[in-house]
């Protein structure tokens, strides 16, 4: 009977074990895919102040608009910062998701102002600029859906039973999907200059 008792509590604490290990394995890869994220928004965000600068020598009357762009891409740096700080902040998730779309809107805007400008319109370095800000968006797009991937099979694994009992007891804490709001908001600015 002793052997029996023995075997049992080798086998739970064996599936304890591997159910912890999942558990860390699940929110490293979160955390990684978070970094994925990281790295484009970065990219994103150094991009803006190159095409602030070239709009600028276009649209002198504009100034409104450019400083709510570069308003904008500072928080949503300072947003991001936070999160690569710890990406298990929920908080800052939420608040790097609001900052990003207030970015987007404001990125938006200065687009539809530029279509009054033809010679803006029609600059190499705003064209070029443009279509690598449209490629970063893509990638944000892609970076995002494999974060909340990652994020859902984590939730997951520390949701379901028996993952719950482990998660619980370690303190595993949800992780938060990095989510937009608007549905129009989903898709990448679209910028056409031709």
């Amino acid at each position: 009977m002793g052997w029996v008792f023995l075997g049992v509590v080798v086998l739970l604490a064996i599936v304890a074990i591997v159910i912890y290990n999942r558990l860390v394995g699940g929110r490293n890869a979160y955390r990684n895919a978070f970094a994925q994220i990281d790295v484009q928004l970065t990219r994103r965000y150094d991009l803006i102040p190159n095409l602030v600068k070239v709009a600028e020598r276009y649209m002198q009357h504009e100034r409104e608009t450019l400083e709510a762009v570069v308003q904008a891409r500072n928080q949503a740096v300072s947003s991001l910062q936070q999160v690569a700080a710890d990406p298990t902040d929920a908080d800052a998730m939420r608040r790097l998701s609001a900052s990003d779309q207030g970015l987007s809107g404001a990125l938006g805007r200065l687009f539809a102002l530029s279509e009054a400008y033809p010679d803006l319109k029609a600059n190499q370095n705003m064209m070029q600029l443009s279509e690598e800000l449209v490629s970063t968006e893509n990638r944000v797009a892609f970076a995002r859906q494999a974060f909340n991937d990652a994020v859902m099979a984590y939730n997951n694994l520390r949701e379901m039973f028996p993952g719950s009992l482990i998660a619980n007891s370690f303190n595993f804490q949800p992780a938060q999907l990095l989510e937009i709001e608007a549905p129009e908001k989903r898709e990448a600015v679209q910028i056409a200059f031709q």
